[in-house]
């Protein structure tokens, strides 16, 4: 588990030989990989389907590799297709099959080869609820019966219940820099309860992991480890901010709330929430700590003001705590004409964050930077301004 950006999907397939390292050694029965191994098999977000071959051809594809003589190869792929709850569906083509189907082809195509390891990014993600809620008590199914021949899976999810009800063990990717944060065991029996009190705690702990920092976890009197310019900034509207605010203030929270209960009440998905729970405290408008959120004095004084003083404490909060933002307007305020090309600002981002998250970066703090009337921006001329100010 982890925010976006943390390196998860890139993890997975550096495990898989897709991707190669920047440091370090992927090593599968005392053998580096640095390619695709025999043992080790991989199902992706997107199907990744061949839309040309039937269900019963893209489950042999990976047999064909292999180089598996035709008759095993229809044998195992029948096999897997049934054990995967397919059959009946060998000569349908995946335009013909539903989301939840086309999936349990990818799951088919992995498991034909018999892998030791099963990787799984996201597999669950572009399914609705209740497809992604029968596929995945299927594989657990699976997996508790032995019916399958894997060791170990190593899945990436963007949903916390989801991992505490079917992992043993979790692991926790922070980024700036890429690592891992933190291990959390789970021996809690299987099947588990959703609304048993070990399962909550266990989803209380991982949401406080994912929405604070080290040095920055918003308890009362902690003071937070200065950010620099090069902070990767969350994605977070001035908009959504202000909803997620006034929400906080109104019942059945009155300014504390339960992350897990915020975000099914608020229908608001982890890359959703995470980003807005992470700039209220960067501005000193929340603190989380044990799996609620809760506003501070100024949030609450935010909530309670009306557009022109909101603006105002939302400026000052800009300036205080986001390096990049102040540095923009102190750039403004020395130059003569007070002006200055956006592109100045983007290679300053470049030496911090890569190309395409210097500009998301930029684009951000301008956005809060205009809403805030800190300076002026045309996106004509992408001159950074203080014009009328």
């Amino acid at each position: 588990l982890g925010k976006s950006g943390s390196g998860k999907s890139t993890f997975l397939r550096i495990l898989a030989g897709l991707v190669p390292p920047s440091e370090g050694v992927v090593e599968y029965r005392g053998i580096p990989v640095t390619q695709p191994v025999h043992g080790i098999a991989m199902v992706f977000q997107s199907y990744a389907l061949f839309p040309w071959l039937t269900v019963l051809g893209n489950v042999e594809l990976g047999l064909e590799a292999l180089g598996v003589s035709g008759a095993e190869r229809r044998r195992r792929a029948v096999s897997a297709i049934d054990v995967i709850g397919l059959d009946g569906f060998e000569n349908a083509y995946p335009k013909e099959l539903s989301g939840g189907m086309r999936q349990r082809v990818g799951f088919a195509r992995a498991l034909v080869v018999d892998p030791d390891i099963l990787l799984l990014d996201e597999p669950f993600s572009s399914l609705d609820v209740l497809t992604a809620e029968t596929l995945r008590g299927d594989l657990l199914d699976l997996w508790d019966a032995h019916r399958i021949p894997t060791k170990g899976i190593v899945i990436v999810s963007h949903n916390i219940e989801e991992a505490v009800e079917i992992a043993d063990r979790i692991l926790i990717f922070s980024s700036d820099p890429g690592r891992i944060r933190a291990q959390i065991p789970i021996s809690l029996p299987r099947p588990r309860s959703s609304e048993s009190a070990g399962f909550r705690q266990i989803v209380d702990q991982v949401y406080t992991l994912l929405t604070t920092e080290p040095g920055r976890d918003g308890r009362r009197g902690a003071k937070a480890e200065p950010i620099g310019i090069g902070f990767r900034l969350p994605d977070a509207s001035v908009q959504q901010l202000s909803g997620l605010i006034e929400n906080l203030t109104e019942a059945p929270y009155h300014g504390r709330a339960d992350l897990p209960h915020l975000a099914d009440e608020e229908n608001l998905v982890m890359d959703e929430l995470f980003p807005l729970i992470e700039t209220l405290q960067l501005f000193g408008f929340a603190h989380v700590s044990g799996g609620d959120i809760e506003l501070t004095p100024l949030g609450r004084a935010y909530a309670d003001a009306d557009m022109l003083a909101r603006k105002q404490i939302f400026a000052e909060a800009l300036l205080k705590h986001v390096p990049v933002a102040a540095h923009i307007r102190r750039v403004l305020d020395e130059r003569p004409g007070h002006r200055a090309p956006a592109a100045r600002f983007l290679r300053e981002l470049e030496d911090h964050l890569s190309e395409e998250e210097a500009e998301r970066v930029l684009e951000t703090v301008i956005n809060w930077g205009r809403h805030a009337e800190i300076f002026a921006y045309d996106y004509d001329s992408e001159v950074l301004s203080l014009e009328n100010f």
